[in-house]
């Protein structure tokens, strides 16, 4: 063997060396990076970090395949804030005010009267009935696509009043890592909310990484038309679905025609949501996952449960003890509440 060989043989080797040695150290600070960094290392992050873990390692005995880990999200409280009114609430109030030139008659007409003066006290006492007149009025009478366009053009520009930030600002960074997580880990996830659908589906995959047909929502009856050679669907002053409380586990087994093993919501509206993901059903023996966002940070965002007309978080969290579903407290578990804060 020449010198220059000898020389080429142990340059050689020693890059085989420096390649072996390199490959533990890059999974070990690949297995070291944490997942959730703006969670705290308090009992909820490891419940969630220990169920992914066995439903998603191929050799656990609770391994569930990927076309059957599918996740559902509550929106309002458990992916943005909601307070002090939900944000499409929000959108028709800006709606009505922006409308109101074309209808004067609304100027003595409740509950619209009561949005143009200000008066939240008449409004909060219109009601259910009264909060559907709103919407039917704001939401209604156009296609599809110019409510998208009008949708999109107001997620841009609105700010929450408190906060002087967009809404899509003031999403939760936790909920952000636990979405990733979960898509890492194969994971499909949905967001099943009582909010309109067609008010989520123009922003949630930008804001979320959700995309349009994984969202379930409320929605108004709609029909098509040809409209100067086009097609169109027109959107009618009629409630089609809701889909809050009981309506959840209808929407998500017509929309999706799998029932999910995790769901993530913040209030009663998601009750039976999370008891339709998590009670034991038949032989279906899937380990199942069910987590509720308790809003206790009124310094970082607001402290509410069982005493507020906006998520109400009463039952739920009766049943969460019982159920033993895992509950975040906002002030302990979670190191920031939104993006950049």
């Amino acid at each position: 063997m020449t010198n220059i060989s000898r020389r080429l043989l142990l340059k050689l080797s020693a890059i085989s060396v420096l390649a072996a040695r390199a490959v533990p150290a890059a999974a070990a600070s690949t297995s070291n990076t944490d997942p959730l960094p703006s969670w705290n290392d308090s009992a909820p992050k490891a419940a969630i970090v220990a169920f992914v873990e066995k439903v998603s390692k191929q050799d656990s005995p609770d391994f569930v395949p990927e076309p059957e880990r599918l996740a559902v999200f509550d929106n309002d409280g458990t992916l943005w804030v909601e307070h002090p009114m939900y944000v499409q609430l929000a959108f028709a109030l800006d709606r009505v005010k922006a409308e109101a030139s074309s209808h004067l008659e609304w100027k003595t007409t409740q509950p619209f009267q009561a949005v143009l003066e200000g008066d939240m006290k008449t409004l909060a006492a219109s009601g259910e009935k009264g909060l559907v007149e709103l919407i039917m009025a704001t939401h209604a009478g156009m296609t599809s696509a110019q409510f998208q366009s009008i949708v999109t053009d107001w997620i841009a520009t609105a700010r929450d009043p408190r906060f002087k930030r967009p809404y899509t600002q003031l999403v939760y960074q936790p909920m952000l890592e636990l979405l990733a997580y979960l898509r890492a880990n194969g994971f499909k996830t949905f967001i099943a909310s009582g909010g309109g659908i067609e008010f989520m589906r123009p922003w949630t995959e930008q804001v979320y990484g959700v995309p349009p047909e994984q969202v379930i929502g409320s929605s108004i009856k709609t029909r098509f038309e040809i409209k100067d050679g086009a097609p169109t669907l027109f959107r009618l002053p009629a409630v089609n679905f809701i889909d809050d409380k009981a309506g959840k586990p209808v929407g998500i087994n017509e929309y999706i025609g799998r029932r999910p093993i995790a769901a993530f919501g913040n209030s009663d509206g998601d009750l039976e949501m999370l008891q339709w993901t998590t009670l034991a059903n038949g032989m279906d023996t899937k380990p199942r996952f069910g987590l509720i966002v308790h809003h206790t940070d009124a310094e970082r965002e607001y402290a509410y449960d069982r005493d507020t007309d906006f998520g109400r978080l009463d039952l739920a969290l009766d049943a969460a003890a019982i159920n033993q579903w895992t509950v975040v407290s906002m002030k302990t578990d979670w190191k920031q509440i939104f993006p950049g804060k």
